[in-house]
């Protein structure tokens, strides 16, 4: 009996742990179930609910210049009955002024203050005499403009009420995840207080400008949606929707909203001091590729900005020369010209900064105390336009499909030089050539090679050859065009 009671004891024991192991795998996957289901809202009523009073309807009206002439032809035969009735209509129009009219535009904002403070695009406010808000409620009040940052495309505006109005926070846009649900709500086409859902489908989108930072969504977005807010699931406002790319001009599916750890400290400024305060380096810079990586001595890594040049201001003040490239700001490591900007602008003005550059192969540390960007030049090297060919002149060097010469004081004075300037002038450059396809053209003034000053053809042919037995692939030639420089990097084929 024993030798039977015992097997099937342990089978009862083994149909026990099995129904518990069991119950255990349907409790997790209930709770699975639960946090999809919490991570995936079957209704954004809430959040729109909570957040549509402190959305507006922004109407702006501008008076623009009209025609001055008198009745366009074909609306009414000329000595009709109908002529002065269509005159006098035309008159109201125009707003009493002689070729005037009237002109509005619609769009987006919300509020940030309970004292009324706005956050809309500056597009939407350009220009105008008149601005209205409209809030949920359908109260209309005039808004007057605190300040504007076209960099960002960011306005902030100011009515003044007898009440406290509701209004939203920003939430960390750097938390934003691709594939995070967000929610839109504005004024599209003029319908107003509009809500749409979607997700983010990019980060860090670039535009128009070194200050962008854009989160791309495909939640709709439409003419009359600029200047309104992009929600998170907490009501958090982590984007101001300012473009859509579109064929047509309505949404499909593609729009961006501009970051709102970008936009929270313009907003900052602007009610502080009515006018954007970013940092100033005071160099000019362009972006590491992969051929100037390699050209120069101790960089291991296609990274941080090239300095082309240094005006005065506070980097020449901190020694930084033309050469360097900086790969440290005030503690971050510096990606490119893009990023660098961006950090400099939202580094406090005077505040002083170490900054690390690599300079002979070394790394030195400056501090720098940042001054104040006064205009909207921003500090980048770009590709001025190009020079006429220089006059025909004896051919002193052919390599690399550049063909090299000598400056003479013809030379000079042809193309409007100082009679002291040093350099080679690029007579020819072939179409086919790395070079060509790197932007060098006939007229440019190659002033260094190698990173060492050239005046005659010899020296570069020296440098040339230093390249070479130093096991380098190209060199980096500092041109000047006008009176901006540029480093291209030279490839040492044949």
């Amino acid at each position: 009996m024993n030798s039977v009671a015992i097997p099937m004891r342990k089978n009862f024991k083994l149909k026990q742990v099995g129904f518990m192991m069991t119950a255990v795998l349907l409790l997790l996957l209930l709770q699975t179930l639960e946090i999809t289901a919490q991570m995936m809202p079957n209704t954004f009523a809430d959040l729109a609910e909570d957040s549509s009073p402190s959305v507006v309807n922004i109407t702006t009206s501008t008076v623009v210049a009209g025609r001055t002439d008198a009745m366009p032809r074909g609306i009414v035969p000329e000595g009709s009955p109908f002529e002065d009735f269509f005159k006098e209509f035309q008159d109201r129009r125009r707003d009493g002024r002689p070729g005037a009219r009237r002109s509005s535009a619609l769009g987006s904002g919300f509020v940030v203050s309970a004292d009324g403070f706005i956050v809309t695009n500056n597009h939407v406010i350009d220009g105008a005499d008149e601005i209205e808000i409209e809030f949920f409620t359908g109260e209309i009040l005039p808004a007057t403009v605190i300040g504007t940052d076209k960099n960002t495309d960011i306005a902030v505006l100011k009515v003044e009420s007898d009440v406290s109005l509701p209004f939203v926070s920003f939430g960390d846009s750097d938390t934003a995840r691709v594939g995070d649900w967000v929610v839109a709500i504005g004024n599209p086409l003029g319908q107003g207080f509009s809500v749409s859902a979607g997700i983010v489908s990019a980060r860090n989108r670039e535009l128009a400008g070194p200050y962008d930072d854009y989160i791309q969504t495909d939640a709709a977005i439409n003419r009359g949606n600029s200047g309104g807010p992009l929600f998170n699931l907490d009501g958090r406002v982590v984007g101001v929707n300012t473009a859509i790319l579109s064929p047509n001009g309505g949404s499909i599916g593609i729009g961006f909203s501009m970051a709102s750890n970008v936009v929270s400290r313009v907003v900052t400024q602007l009610t502080e001091f009515g006018e954007i305060r970013r940092g100033w380096l005071g160099v000019r810079i362009q972006d590491v590729d992969e051929d100037i990586a390699e050209s120069i001595a101790g960089l291991d890594r296609v990274a941080g900005a090239l300095v082309s040049g240094v005006p005065d201001g506070p980097s020449k003040d901190a020694g930084i020369i033309q050469n360097d490239v900086i790969l440290v700001f005030d503690g971050h490591e510096v990606e490119d010209v893009r990023d660098l900007i961006q950090t400099v602008g939202n580094t406090p003005v005077g505040k002083a900064v170490d900054v690390i550059v690599l300079r002979g192969g070394e790394r030195l540390t400056l501090s720098v105390t940042l001054g104040l960007r006064d205009d909207e030049n921003l500090a980048r090297a770009v590709l001025p336009p190009e020079l006429d060919e220089a006059p025909e002149a004896p051919k002193e060097l052919a390599l690399f499909g550049i063909t090299l010469s000598n400056l003479t004081d013809n030379m000079r004075k042809g193309l409007g030089l100082k009679l002291d300037a040093s350099g080679l002038l690029v007579m020819h450059v072939d179409e086919t050539s790395d070079a060509f396809e790197k932007g060098l053209r006939a007229g440019d003034l190659v002033t260094e090679a190698g990173q060492k000053k050239v005046n005659t053809v010899t020296e570069f042919q020296e440098q040339v050859a230093t390249t070479i037995e130093g096991g380098r692939k190209t060199m980096m030639l500092l041109v000047r065009r006008g009176n901006d420089p540029l480093f291209l990097a030279l490839s040492m084929k044949d």
